[in-house]
């Protein structure tokens, strides 16, 4: 007799289990969304208002803005008259990167005097120099500066260079995105920056999946690839999202690169990274009426 009343009360036993390790933490770990774009406002660009609006939906997602932030100077008086009355209301949840039209004016003062507070968080290297890190729940994220002759160099020896591999030592995370505005690898008008070649190289080797890029005002992304461009399956997936409001650059048949997978230059929009313990999604969300997208999946390595 118990023992039929026992066998009889094991699947409520077990139920009741299951609801218990799920309440301990034991349900699906937690999904963070980080937005992307660069090359964002002109003051009088209706396209900066209509991209704002997609990561305003979500007022508690982080945005990673990939340089060029206002036009053309990136003067303290644009980023007050304009920036402000657009993307600037994302209100501290930005985490910048500044790009070359930041640095018209020598020490780029309209974005390191309007990015202060959220940069001085990092420490005084993110204030001065714009070059920090943070976490996104499992997931280690690096913001470099792209611009590197106004700070010094981007090499192996340079002091951002130094920082770089010290942070990745520092964090051996599982999963890691890094950002800068300059992309090493652009179907664009400029074609390839080498710039950024050590910051892809230390990222490479320390086993990174992901890199955002600006500069190019359109929408590329990439195969996983090495530094030297060649295909890999471990290798990193460059995304250059310069869709942010400003202007459209063509893209030239002549400067298509082997592994660009997907391009686009007629859609404003941003790019929504979907950051999970080992795995992340992406997808491109137009802005103002468009209808490009793109969409997919990856794993850590």
């Amino acid at each position: 007799m118990r023992l039929r009343l026992l066998l009889a009360l094991a699947p409520l036993v077990l139920l009741l289990c299951a609801a218990c390790g799920s309440a301990k933490g034991g349900g699906a770990a937690p999904t963070h969304v980080l937005f992307a774009a660069g090359d964002l406002v002109g003051c009088h660009s209706p396209g900066a208002e209509e991209t704002f609006k997609l990561v305003a939906k979500q007022p508690r997602a982080l945005v990673a803005t990939l340089g060029d932030h206002v036009y053309q100077t990136g003067s303290p008086a644009l980023y007050r008259d304009c920036y402000a009355q657009t993307w600037g209301r994302i209100a501290g949840r930005d985490r910048p990167t500044p790009g070359d039209h930041d640095y018209v004016e020598p020490n780029a003062p309209g974005y390191f005097g309007y990015f202060h507070r959220v940069l001085e968080r990092f420490g005084p290297t993110a204030a001065k120099w714009g070059y920090y890190s943070y976490d996104l729940g499992t997931w280690h994220v690096v913001v470099l500066n792209s611009n590197c002759g106004s700070i010094g160099g981007c090499d192996a020896t340079s002091a951002e260079g130094r920082w770089l591999s010290a942070d990745l030592a520092r964090h051996p995370a599982r999963c890691t995105l890094a950002y800068w505005h300059f992309p090493l690898f652009n179907s664009g008008f400029e074609g390839n920056r080498t710039e950024s070649a050590f910051f892809w190289q230390a990222l490479y080797e320390s086993g990174a999946e992901i890199v955002l890029n600006g500069h190019n005002h359109a929408y590329e992304r990439f195969a996983p690839q090495t530094p030297d461009g060649k295909p890999d399956p471990r290798g990193i997936r460059e995304f250059v999202v310069g869709t942010g409001g400003r202007s459209h650059y063509l893209f030239s048949k002549g400067k298509l690169q082997p592994n660009s997978q997907v391009r686009n230059d007629t859609s404003f929009g941003v790019l929504r990274l979907k950051l999970r313990p080992g795995s992340y999604s992406w997808k491109f969300l137009p802005a103002g009426g468009g209808t490009f997208t793109d969409a997919g999946t990856g794993n850590c390595h």
